[in-house]
């Protein structure tokens, strides 16, 4: 079966796009800024694939004079929380030296790589301090049989909450489970 490529560049010029060209890292940095600042969000700017679906005609020139009688203001208020968002990322770039860098990657290499592999102990003592017991991690023996730790005699598997879906297809734990989600803020646990 033969394969094609359509270059970005094809496509715009199948569907009569005009080329837009930017400097060099602008687009990641307005990316970020977007991102951050959620400029092109449906409440700013509509559900655009919705919109699309809607829209009668086939051309570049239709669709931008459809869609800005929808949403007059959206590009302006886009730009303007992207703007306002990159004025605030300058900001902070000034804010960045070598030593702000360092101690960036010392804490993702050394902390949080340190806390990412050994939040199981964390989330042991927890458990085990609102049931009023004791706690301890398994030894390698024990791991090999799926116990990750243990509440006062009860030997646990400690699972993320995404596990519960995956027990359908089979695999049998003898253990307690204590499942986790992790969260921006830490991690939500949850046991019976």
């Amino acid at each position: 079966m033969p394969k094609l490529k359509l270059s970005n560049k094809e496509i715009r010029q199948h569907l009569g796009s005009p080329s837009a060209e930017f400097p060099k890292y602008t687009t990641q940095l307005i990316n970020l800024a977007n991102q951050n600042a959620q400029g092109t969000r449906p409440k700013v700017v509509g559900q655009l694939s919705d919109l699309i679906q809607k829209f009668p005609d086939k051309t570049l020139t239709a669709w931008e004079e459809w869609y800005l009688k929808r949403h007059p203001e959206a590009i302006a208020a886009a730009t303007s929380k992207i703007v306002d968002m990159l004025l605030q990322l300058k900001e902070a770039m000034n804010k960045i030296d070598r030593k702000l860098v360092e101690q960036w990657v010392r804490d993702l290499v050394i902390v949080k790589t340190f806390i990412g592999l050994r939040f199981q102990e964390a989330i042991l003592k927890k458990v085990a301090d609102q049931k009023g017991e004791k706690h301890k991690l398994a030894t390698p023996e024990e791991e090999s049989k799926g116990i990750d730790g243990f509440i006062g005699k009860t030997a646990v598997s400690i699972k993320p909450s995404t596990y519960k879906s995956k027990r359908a297809l089979g695999e049998k734990i003898e253990t307690e489970i204590i499942y986790y989600v992790k969260k921006k803020d830490g991690i939500e646990i949850e046991f019976d």
